[in-house]
């Protein structure tokens, strides 16, 4: 949702192929969805990886992460990472000793001769790393898991794609619709009370892939405005192999928009404070919304394609 805004429950009536439907507005909620656990640059090894004593000391009795240079040690040789000596007021977890500031170089100067694997291995990523070049990769890693699109509320669900659409369906009550063409027409009451909203997302499964729609209300600048946008819900690579248009319009006039849908990689605000969508001033809205200008009746259509 876009930020200081309030969740709103209203109608909007959408069509996709020729069918008409209903979608709300974003519908705010306590999510309380089981995260599923599961990030490339940089290449890797494919096989076996070292994995002696040695990889299980290089874990923080604290936090259990994998530790990094500066590794610390107290006068017993008890090791702890960086960022959990400041949380440990520098004293020795293990052995309550003062910590100082003693750097463990022989365990550092070990784990440059590991080869690990990456922590996305149970998603997919076989490649094995040296030590120091493992975070680099998974930040980067096309099987590092995504997080949930929805906009309506805060989630903290990630996963791969299509444990993804799942969730969405059932967790969240997204509308699903299959087909590379649509027509959404969204109602709003009361407009001009409206300064942030987001409406319910939409799915369309198209090309054998998803793409989320977004549609809300914000303040760019000091302008009112509404902003319709497409997500795609995989990586940033295969995002470019398609494209979509948006338009809306009555009265003998219109808007159009063409471009590249965005990675989910991207956030939902990412996407919007980039203004990486088809924009209608608040004004323009009304007045393709017809009557006294009292209500919002936007119809935005759209189409999906994929570059040859």
């Amino acid at each position: 949702m876009a930020p200081g805004g309030s969740a709103l429950k209203e109608v909007l009536e959408s069509t996709s192929t020729g069918m008409d439907y209903e979608v709300k507005m974003a519908k705010a909620e306590v999510n309380n969805n089981k995260p599923t656990k599961s990030g490339s640059a940089g290449v890797g090894k494919y096989g076996m990886h070292s994995n002696n004593g040695v990889y299980e000391l290089l874990e923080c009795p604290v936090c259990t992460n994998l530790m990094y240079p500066p590794i610390h040690q107290c006068p017993n040789g008890h090791t702890l990472c960086s960022n959990c000596k400041a949380r440990v007021q520098n004293t020795c977890p293990t052995c309550r000793y003062e910590l100082g500031n003693i750097r463990c170089l022989a365990l550092e100067k070990v784990a440059e001769s590991l080869e690990v694997p990456c922590r996305y291995q149970s998603l997919g990523c076989h490649d094995i790393f040296p030590y120091y070049s493992k975070l680099k990769h998974e930040q980067h890693c096309r099987f590092r898991p995504y997080a949930c699109p929805y906009a309506g509320s805060e989630c903290s669900v990630t996963c791969d794609i299509h444990t993804l659409v799942v969730h969405l369906k059932d967790d969240h009550k997204v509308d699903m619709h299959d087909g590379c063409t649509f027509n959404h027409r969204y109602v709003k009451s009361n407009p001009h009370e409206v300064e942030n909203a987001t409406w319910m997302l939409t799915v369309f499964n198209c090309f054998g892939r998803q793409f989320c729609l977004h549609f809300e209300a914000f303040q760019l600048g000091k302008a009112p405005v509404y902003m319709a946008f497409l997500r795609f819900m995989g990586d940033e690579n295969e995002a470019k192999k398609f494209s979509y248009s948006l338009e809306v319009g009555a009265h003998g006039r219109k808007l159009t928009w063409q471009g590249i849908p965005r990675s989910i990689r991207d956030s939902h605000r990412k996407v919007r404070d980039s203004q990486d969508g088809l924009i209608i001033p608040r004004n323009l809205a009304l007045y393709f919304s017809g009557g006294d200008r009292q209500e919002l009746k936007l119809r935005v259509t759209g189409r999906i394609w994929k570059e040859e």
